[in-house]
């Protein structure tokens, strides 16, 4: 699975939509102001998300974007798959040769984490059952006689 900017920033923007959007459907326009992302390249990735199934859309006043579904039903790894190519899409040099294996296994690896994360892991900050991400994954690594500063 890719891990592109596209991926990326219809993450960013996706919590943004849901976090906000409680009291009902939130404009494009106010996620790029929040999130710095320019307002015509969301449309593009909302375009794509829409079609996946992961938002739905309202026109007219008051209208936007909202989660098709809950959090927790929505996996980051399913963002990912609405806006980027696949793995089977790209173009590897030579996927035949000596490290085919590798790529492969790393493509396996990158798609079992983000299908593992859901919208409401991050909205939580829990990244596989951790919370605070990276930091507590480490923490919790470490031998128990480490302390982390």
């Amino acid at each position: 699975m890719r891990v592109g900017s596209k991926g990326r920033y219809a993450v960013i923007a996706l919590i943004d939509v849901a976090n906000n959007s409680g009291t009902g459907p939130v404009p494009l326009a106010e996620v790029a102001e929040r999130q710095k992302i320019s307002l015509s390249y969301l449309e593009q990735l909302f375009a794509m998300l829409r079609r996946s199934n992961v938002v739905v859309s309202s026109r007219g006043p008051g209208g936007g974007y909202r989660l098709q579904r809950p959090a927790g039903d929505i996996s980051i790894g399913e963002v990912f798959r609405a806006v980027e190519e696949t793995g089977a899409d790209r173009d590897w040099p030579r996927l035949n040769g000596a490290t085919a294996h590798l790529w492969s296994a790393l493509d396996e690896l990158i798609r079992d984490f983000l299908e593992g994360v859901t919208v409401a892991d991050v909205m939580a900050g829990r990244v596989n059952g951790h919370a605070n991400g990276a930091a507590a994954a480490l923490a919790a690594s470490l031998s128990p006689q480490v302390k982390l500063a």
